[in-house]
């Protein structure tokens, strides 16, 4: 007779965590403030080599967003108008109503948000503060380590 058989077992398989925003956004960014020159800023993407970043306020807010694509309309008005610098604010030139994500989105959730929102950058609000800044190469980075 047999006794303590506990018959086949059977490993379960845990579900792999989610990738979320918060594991994969920069949070060493460079901000601007509404009042820094239009030439400032696009000096700065030029020389970072980076393609926008958020404005801020001095608590930290965001209150918008300035791109290359701002700066260069800029540059464009100025050559129309024959002035050949940039000139006005950040706050003049940016896009006040931006999008944001919060930190505990998931990475394919963000995906999904480029491609609906067909935007470059989301900024990562917590609290109602800036705290990072998740880009669609950020994404692609994500999904590839996830599916090594």
């Amino acid at each position: 007779m047999v006794t303590g058989f506990q018959g086949v077992r059977v490993e379960e398989k845990q579900m792999p965590q989610q990738a979320l925003v918060k594991d994969y956004m920069a949070s060493q960014l460079i901000t601007f403030k509404e009042n820094d020159s239009i030439s400032h800023a696009a000096n700065t993407l030029i020389y970072k080599n980076i393609s926008g970043a958020p404005v801020v306020d001095d608590d930290n807010n965001l209150v918008g967003i300035i791109s290359e694509g701002d700066c260069l309309k800029q540059v464009i008005k100025g050559k129309y108008n024959n002035e050949p610098h940039l000139s006005g604010t950040v706050g003049d030139h940016m896009i006040k109503e931006v999008i944001t994500l919060g930190p505990e989105v998931t990475i394919f959730d963000a995906a999904l948000a480029f491609l609906e929102k067909k935007v470059r950058r989301f900024p990562i609000i917590e609290n109602g503060k800036l705290i990072g800044q998740i880009s669609q190469r950020d994404v692609m980075k994500a999904l590839d380590e996830r599916q090594r």
